[in-house]
């Protein structure tokens, strides 16, 4: 035996403890007088990970921001067309107003040739103010203004503007960088171009969101093709105008007629938190959402309650037996009917007129008198020699 051994053993039977007990006691005396100070480098590094976190979180959030920054353009319910020569103004009448009667009629918008040059086309509805503008402008330069004719030049503009439609909506698929989808999605996204949310271009908008969707699904890792399609359809809904119900909620109907993905329909099923996040891309989808809405300058004011108002309007006049169309003009103060003359006499024609503004006082509230103007035509056209 060495005389460390000796030291060791002579201290062992001193202190009456073993050398390991000694070392256990040892090291727990250390940890207690170390606890304060692990507490303390704790929670400063705690306090580091958070402003870390902060600030990177940050940077992300601006750099997909940035990534997805596009100009905006106002979207309002008027267009107007240019003219060099008043005398054009009295062919678009036409005698006793038979033309402008006509072309109201079949594009459903309101005509206002009071100002001097210009020639203004009012409706909330942008997709028939654009068929009226364009079918206009050919009917200046055809310079055969008559009703035969404005109803066939509308035909044909109604079906120019159905391509156009697909080929925005294939141009904003293919923007973001979504393909193969079903052509009659990519149609209803093309009619985006002729919709607004809140004042703000829904093509505008769309493209924005998925962008700044995909650059945070890169950032932090999630999966990138849901959210690249929970983005670019979360407001397909607002383009669906024959049914009832809140946009979320036609959206996910749409999508589920398509078969898209369970996890994309989430996401639009829950970008408005009308339901609990269910994943990580959902809640990047709801992010996106509200970064492109709050952006400033991004939205002028909220027309959705107008716009729902106004097609309130139009839908209780169809309901009723022998109208065969209704137009809503001047923000919902003037209602045009149009009566199938087959089913309608002139006395039937004003009962139904007053009984469509009784049910609207009824069921709506609208600023001002609300005036119906129901019109009935008969037209009869002999065969040709």
């Amino acid at each position: 035996m060495d005389d460390k051994q000796k030291y060791v053993k002579k201290l062992e039977e001193i202190s009456h403890i073993s050398t390991d007990e000694a070392k256990r006691l040892l090291l727990e005396e250390i940890r207690n007088d170390s606890k304060g100070e692990i507490a303390q480098i704790i929670k400063e590094s705690e306090e580091e990970a958070r402003a870390t976190a902060h600030r990177k979180s940050q940077e992300i959030l601006v750099d997909a921001m940035r990534h997805g920054a596009l100009d905006y353009i106002a979207e309002y319910t008027v267009s107007t067309i240019k003219i060099q020569d008043e005398d054009v103004k009295g062919r678009i009448i036409g005698k006793e107003g038979r033309n402008i009667r006509a072309f109201e009629n079949a594009t459903g918008v309101d005509v206002d040739l009071d100002e001097e040059g210009i020639i203004r086309l009012s409706s909330f509805d942008t997709v028939r103010r654009e068929i009226a503008r364009r079918a206009l402008e050919l009917l200046i330069k055809d310079t055969r203004i008559q009703p035969v004719r404005i109803e066939e030049i509308v035909t044909q503009t109604k079906k120019e503007v159905e391509q156009i439609l697909f080929d925005e909506g294939e141009k904003l698929a293919h923007e973001v960088k979504a393909f193969n989808l079903h052509p009659d999605l990519i149609a209803l996204l093309g009619r985006f171009k002729f919709r607004t949310s809140f004042g703000q271009n829904l093509v505008v908008h769309t493209e924005e969101v998925t962008k700044i969707g995909v650059q945070l699904a890169l950032e932090i890792g999630a999966n990138e093709e849901i959210v690249r399609l929970g983005c670019l359809f979360h407001d397909i809904g607002k383009i669906v105008s024959e049914k009832e119900g809140s946009h979320v909620a036609l959206g996910v109907e749409l999508l589920q007629k398509y078969k898209i993905a369970r996890e994309i329909i989430n996401c639009v099923a829950e970008h408005h938190e009308d339901k609990p996040f269910s994943s990580l891309e959902s809640i990047l989808v709801h992010v996106a959402d509200s970064i492109s809405g709050a952006r400033p300058g991004a939205r002028h004011e909220d027309v959705e309650g107008y716009v729902k108002r106004i097609r309130e309007m139009e839908e209780i006049a169809k309901g009723f037996d022998g109208v065969d169309d209704a137009y809503a003009f001047e923000a919902g103060r003037e209602l045009r009917v149009v009566i199938n003359p087959g089913k309608l006499d002139d006395i039937e024609t004003t009962i139904v007129a007053k009984n469509i503004k009784e049910e609207i006082d009824k069921k709506l509230v609208i600023p001002g008198v609300v005036r119906v103007t129901a019109i009935r035509e008969f037209r009869t056209t002999e065969p040709k020699e």
